[in-house]
């Protein structure tokens, strides 16, 4: 199985974005970190990032539904109804991801259209939120009842 991780908007611009809210990793030390845990753990992974929303959704319907999805939407998981129908018809496993906590920041953001056809969504633990995903994932696959 190999391991998409998605990032939306604004991503690949985290170093010059708010420390105290994003942390003070940049967009490629995040998959740096990433792979390297990855290939100790034997793991495929395979990244992609966009601004655009319409690039986000192609990428998705090129994927096999064999795969996995990790996706970080970022602001478009607040009202981007096409990503959410592009998540939806994957069958594959799927984790929706925030770096940091939307649940402690302005109300809109607290709420995702693209979560409820996600697995599951991990928010504000940093880039090791990508982790905890992907070790979600493994798990699922491993067994078909959760703890």
């Amino acid at each position: 199985m190999k391991v998409h991780i998605i990032n939306g908007p604004n991503l690949n611009v985290l170093s010059r974005r708010d420390s105290k809210v994003y942390g003070t990793l940049g967009y490629d030390e995040i998959i740096k970190h990433i792979r390297e845990w990855a290939k100790l753990e034997g793991i495929e992974v395979d990244f992609f990032q966009s601004n655009y929303e319409g690039s986000l959704v192609d990428h998705i319907q090129n994927i096999s539904d064999t795969d996995a999805i990790v996706i970080n939407p970022g602001a478009l998981a607040h009202y981007s109804y096409a990503l959410r129908d592009a998540l939806e018809f994957f069958k594959g496993p799927k984790v929706e991801v925030h770096i940091s906590n939307i649940f402690k920041r302005e109300e809109f953001r607290s709420h995702s259209v693209t979560a409820p056809v996600c697995n599951g969504i991990v928010s504000g633990f940093g880039g090791y939120g990508y982790i905890l995903a992907i070790q979600f994932i493994i798990q699922k696959g491993k067994t078909n009842h959760h703890l």
